[in-house]
Formats: structure tokens, sequence, C-alpha cells
């Protein structure tokens, strides 16, 4: 089966990681969002399509979430030490990708080739595209007043409550992206925050158009267990933004682009607009992250 995943970050990556392990990796294309990309000490930063790559060749963090496996701080103390900007943690391991990522990009490089390159010299079968090679930043509008999506995130702990999320530049697809979603028996949308990590996606010019007119299944994962966020501020932002954290209120998110919706069992689903199929989406190891990839997958055939 011919998949297309729509993933943001941490949640993205591990469903992404259980995703290969059920089916042919080769079989697998993860469109990333770039929405949350951004430049510190004059290197360019893709969060996510990180996460993804460091994922998938078994390289991430998984017990602090996100970055390498095995890190170390030391060019970020100097940086400190030296009065620069130390708000974005930037491990020493990681820094070698983000250089040769900068050199390529300034060298006239599209970033989906830089990508796809990093992708097959790490071992990697999967293809991985960002949404778009043109620049898209998410915007988060907050009482405090209107911020990057790191500059929130990050810098500011999003302890900010959000008011609406938007998003900057004239995107189009990157190559590739509307062929995979062309080809694609399923289009799965990761356990991601639907507003930051999500829609940033589906912002760029044609995918929403695409992922709309498909003739395949579209199967998305929650990414609440028990009304919560497993981590970061997904709860927070459904409470506010579509007035709860039920099924239906993640559904809404996808108003028009699901057939299916994955919840997890401690999740009462009550009437929804789409199918409900209830499992068990805490993905706590590779194991739990394949079972419930091979859910999905189910749910789309």
């Amino acid at each position: 089966m011919k998949v297309v995943l729509l993933s943001g970050g941490v949640g993205g990556a591990r469903f992404a990681r259980g995703l290969v392990a059920a089916i042919d990796p080769s079989d697998v294309t993860v469109i990333g969002n770039v929405g949350d990309d951004l430049d510190v000490l004059g290197l360019t930063i893709s969060p996510d399509l990180d996460s993804i790559l460091y994922a998938l060749a078994e390289l991430n963090d998984e017990e602090r979430g996100w970055g390498r496996a095995d890190e170390t701080w030391h060019a970020l103390e100097t940086v400190g030490a030296l009065g620069g900007e130390d708000w974005f943690r930037l491990g020493d391991r990681d820094l070698g990708l983000h250089l040769v990522r900068t050199q390529a990009l300034r060298a006239g490089e599209r970033l989906s080739v830089v990508t796809e390159r990093m992708a097959r010299s790490l071992g990697l079968q999967t293809r991985i595209l960002p949404a778009t090679d043109d620049e898209l930043r998410t915007w988060i509008d907050t009482p405090a007043g209107s911020f990057s999506f790191q500059e929130w995130f990050v810098a500011r702990g999003h302890r900010d409550e959000v008011d609406r999320v938007r998003f900057l530049g004239d995107a189009a697809p990157a190559p590739g992206v509307i062929e995979s979603l062309a080809a694609a028996e399923a289009i799965l949308i990761a356990p991601s925050n639907p507003f930051v990590s999500v829609w940033p996606i589906l912002a760029v010019q044609g995918i929403r158009d695409a992922v709309a007119a498909r003739s395949v299944p579209c199967v998305a994962v929650s990414p609440i267990v028990g009304g919560r966020a497993v981590k970061g501020p997904v709860d927070r932002m459904l409470r506010t933004l579509t007035g709860g954290t039920s099924p239906a209120h993640v559904a809404s998110c996808y108003e028009g682009l699901i057939d299916a919706l994955v919840v997890d069992e401690a999740d009462p689903t009550g009437p929804l607009a789409v199918r409900a199929v209830v499992t068990s989406t805490l993905m706590t190891d590779l194991a739990a992250s394949r079972r419930l990839a091979e859910t999905v997958l189910e749910a789309a055939a």
C-alpha cells in the first residue's frame, strides 16, 4: 500500500517510525511541516523534518522526545558564555546536520533536495519531503501579542493562551508532494498538533485541495488521550479554538478532509461527523507505535 503521511515533529515522528515498521518503508512518503522553521546563529533549522529524520534513522532521543541521542551541549555553552543566542537548544551532534543544510541552501539548493539527500545518507528508504521549499512561517496571536512559533513555543514556554494561528508566506508545494498525494492509496494524518503541525502543511497552496479532492481514504489520529495532551499545548489550544478536547473537537480541525478519526480508548467518542476507530494511541515504545500504525492502516484499507 502506497501511503502518504502528513506529520509534525515528535508525535508524528514516533508514528512514522511505527508506520515504516508495519509496511515497506519505501511505500511511505512523509510530508513534513516547515511552518516552525527558523534561523538561529546563522543556521537554518527545520525542527519537524529533523525529528522525522532522526526517528526513522533511530538516532533520536526517546527520553527527551526531540534531538539526537547521546547529545552534548559544549558549543551552546560557549555561545552562552560569549553572550550569543542560546535560547534555542542546539546540541553538538545536531549542529552537524544544520551546518550541512545551511551550506546547501546558501549554494542555491532546494530544501526538498537537501532533505532527500540527507535521508539517503542516513540509509532511509522512506521519502521525506517538506511541504514546501518556499518560506512559510507560523505566527501565534495571543493576549500578550503576536509571536513567531518558536518564540511562543520555546522562548515563552507556550504559556500564552492562543487567540489565533496564522501562516505567512505565499508557498507552493515542494516538488513531489502533489504527485505523492495523487499516487497514494491512503493518506494519513499523524497524531500531531492540528493547529501548528498539520495546518501549516494544509496552508500550502494545492495541498489542502489535493487532500480534499482525494479518491482514497484519509485517516487522522487524535493527539489527545483522556482529554489531555500527551505532550505540548494541544489540549489548551483545542479548548480555546474549538471549545473542547473531545474527538468531535479534534475532527472539526479536519472538516471535509478526513474519513475516519482514530481515538484513544480513554476518550468517549460521542457523535462524530466521521467514522471513529477506538484503540490505544499511546506510543510508549516502537511496538506500541507499530500497533497503532497497523490499526490506522486497517482503518484506511
